[in-house]
């Protein structure tokens, strides 16, 4: 599990749970905010495409009440999932691999 190591008064209080929140850019104005509670499923849902133009991946702890930008770290896992699976990294997901690389 990825670990944190900024702490934020913002992070809601609730039950011990780590979100996961894409910062989707869907036009040069507007950016929306998605948010799941599993790692693998947003790892998979990015490969898949099923964002328009990924730019950041925040995780926060609601109980811990910590936040850390885990972009480069779900980047190199892009990465290295598409060099196992001997793919190209889709053209949907390089400027976020590139930004986060």
């Amino acid at each position: 599990m990825l670990e944190a190591d900024v702490s934020s008064p913002m992070v809601p209080y609730g039950a011990d749970q780590t979100i996961f929140v894409v910062v989707d850019r869907l036009d040069r104005a507007t950016e929306i905010r998605i948010e799941r509670s599993d790692i693998e499923v947003t790892i998979d849902e990015l490969v898949a495409g099923c964002f328009h133009d990924p730019v950041q991946v925040i995780s926060f702890n609601t109980l811990e009440h910590w936040m850390k930008d885990i972009s480069t770290e779900i980047a190199g896992e892009i990465q290295a999932r598409c060099d196992i699976d001997g793919v190209t990294l889709p053209d949907y997901l390089s400027d976020f691999v590139e930004s986060h690389s």
